[in-house]
Parts: C-alpha cells; sequence; structure tokens
C-alpha cells in the first residue's frame, strides 16, 4: 500500500511539472503585425512591405523556445514609389528573374534553435525562398506582446541573381546590391 502511494504521488507530480513546462504556441496577429523590406542598389535604394500570412511564436513559460512563419509573397509591395514606376518594380519583384511569385507564392521560416542572452534572443532559422532553404541567424526582442528584429538577406542564395554585381559584369550603377534588409514587428 505504502509503495502504491509513493508511485501515486510520483506520477502526479511528473504530471505537474509536466503541465508547468508544456510548450504554448501564440499565433502572431497577421494584421498587427508588420514585414518592411530594404533593397539596396548604386544609386539609392527603395523599400516596401510583404504580408505576413500565418505564424506562431512557441513559449515556455516567458522563455521563447521556437516560431514558425509563412510570408505571402504575392503581396511584395513597393511603398517608396507611385504609379507607374511603382507598378514596374512590383510586377519585377514578382517575375521569374526575382521571386518568381507564380510558382513561389510563399516563404517560410522555421526556427530551429532559439538562445537566450542578454536583452534578447538568439535565433537559427531555416528560410525558404523559391524553394530553396538556407540557414539564418538573427537577434529577436520579445517585449509584452511584440517581437521584432532587422537583419539581411543575401537574395544570391535563394538562386536571385538578377542586377548582381557578384554574377554580371558591366552593370556600372545599375547594379542591385545581393544583400536587403527585413525590419519585422510581430504581435501576438
Amino acid at each position: 500500500m505504502k509503495n502504491t502511494i509513493s508511485k501515486l504521488f510520483a506520477l502526479l507530480f511528473v504530471l505537474a511539472l509536466t503541465a508547468f513546462t508544456a510548450t504554448e504556441k501564440k499565433q502572431v496577429d497577421t494584421e498587427q503585425s508588420i514585414i518592411n523590406w530594404v533593397g539596396y542598389k548604386v544609386t539609392g535604394q527603395h523599400e516596401g512591405t510583404i504580408t505576413l500570412r500565418e505564424g506562431t511564436l512557441e513559449f515556455n513559460g516567458d522563455q521563447l523556445t521556437g516560431g514558425n512563419f509563412v510570408m505571402d509573397m504575392t503581396s511584395i509591395n513597393t511603398t517608396d514609389l507611385e504609379g507607374d514606376y511603382k507598378n514596374k518594380l512590383d510586377g519585377h519583384l514578382k517575375a521569374n528573374d526575382f521571386f518568381g511569385v507564380k510558382k513561389h507564392q510563399k516563404a517560410t521560416l522555421v526556427f530551429t534553435s532559439v538562445s537566450k542572452n542578454e536583452a534578447n534572443y538568439a535565433v537559427v532559422g531555416d528560410l525558404t525562398i523559391k524553394g530553396i532553404t538556407n540557414k539564418i541567424t538573427f537577434d529577436l526582442t520579445v517585449s509584452d506582446d511584440t517581437a521584432t528584429t532587422t537583419f539581411q538577406i543575401d537574395r544570391t542564395k535563394f538562386g536571385i541573381k538578377y542586377g548582381s554585381a557578384s554574377f554580371f559584369d558591366g552593370l556600372k550603377d545599375k547594379a542591385i546590391y545581393n544583400e536587403f534588409d527585413l525590419k519585422v514587428s510581430l504581435k501576438f
């Protein structure tokens, strides 16, 4: 009887411990979340937005442990131009020599490792653009119900070589830099 009671208490302890350490998935509010991009060229830059289709952040208590996101690549939008110039750039970014959105309508990011450092989290993730997956690293700050980050992506690692001086000679002032910035604010 004493052995049975001890086993029962041990089982209850394990169940209670599991309940307190369970991972909680928090849905990201896609309407309130913002993804801004900035692309650079020799003669300046352009900027715009991409819509987040869906996403979750995973927590163990108040500690971030994971995340998974889907971006709608058909939503690429240039915000620093208007009229014909805007339409031309939006169309070019959606074309096959850039993001090829007819075939690749989404891009995904899956956190593979999250570690806490002083004021934020160091995140390693698998980013997939145009069906090509590469590992990326970035710092993510979580405060209240918002997670924010800014990081660079080398587009050539995802097969986007158009206008890259790394692949084409003689571009001069028509060259487009390989890296573009993403500034992300996630509400959950």
